[in-house]
């Protein structure tokens, strides 16, 4: 994607982008566990290749660089998660986008992990109330793992294949995540699956991943059309 990384341009060439009509594109991710054979980066993969895929669907779209920490508390107990929870997350948000608002008239964040609905969701309502044109797009799947299963990891087949441990993939706790949830408020992912998995990842394809990521960017690409075209964008 020559030319709209943002972190790759000069300052003139923002602004020239900027004259022509560019919108932000936030990618939004984590650094948090997931299982022995997924990488922490997974959640932040996720939002930057979405809003990569946007950028080459649209010639108005610049990509920032992603925010690679959130609110991951609940994976607690497991080395390397690293999260800086609701406030900061929100805090954060706000300020990034007050700061590119400067720039950019649109700003859209694009957040791949569930942990940060909440705070994303308060970050941009107040935006919103500043009279700041922010979007948000929440990437969902139906029928999938909880976390690190079979979802997950054929959407990181289809990513990033060499960053995949499978021979360390194994199941984790398959419970339904209705049946799951008073574990996981009162302990965490710890407390309910020892290695760190909300599902199983058997069974995962590259297919069904480069599907998902097919049908995931057609959303987020009816989304921003929507948006532009007058039409509010979904709300968190």
């Amino acid at each position: 994607m020559p030319g709209r990384q943002l972190s790759d341009l000069t300052w003139p060439e923002v602004q020239r982008h900027v004259a022509a009509g560019a919108l932000l594109a936030v990618p939004v991710g984590s650094t948090e566990q997931h299982g022995p054979h997924l990488p922490l980066s997974t959640d932040a993969d996720i939002a930057l290749a979405l809003c990569e895929r946007l950028a080459r669907a649209r010639d108005d779209v610049l990509v920032a660089p992603c925010v690679p920490y959130g609110s991951s508390g609940e994976h607690a107990g497991f080395p390397g998660t690293l999260s800086i929870g609701q406030e900061a997350l929100e805090l954060l948000l706000v300020e990034l986008v007050r700061s590119a608002a400067d720039t950019f008239e649109h700003v859209l964040l694009v957040s791949a992990h569930g942990g940060n609905a909440e705070p994303v969701g308060r970050a941009v309502a107040r935006l919103r109330a500043e009279a700041r044109d922010v979007a948000v797009f929440l990437p969902s799947w139906r029928g999938g793992d909880a976390h690190a299963g079979r979802t997950e990891t054929s959407l990181q087949l289809a990513l990033h294949p060499s960053r995949l441990r499978m021979r360390e993939a194994a199941a984790g706790n398959t419970r339904p995540l209705a049946e799951l949830m008073p574990t996981l408020r009162a302990g965490g992912v710890h407390a309910a699956s020892e290695n760190g998995v909300l599902g199983d990842p058997a069974g995962a394809t590259v297919a069904e991943g480069a599907a998902l990521v097919r049908e995931l960017t057609d959303q987020l690409v009816a989304q921003v059309s929507r948006w532009r075209a007058g039409r509010q964008a979904v709300a968190p």
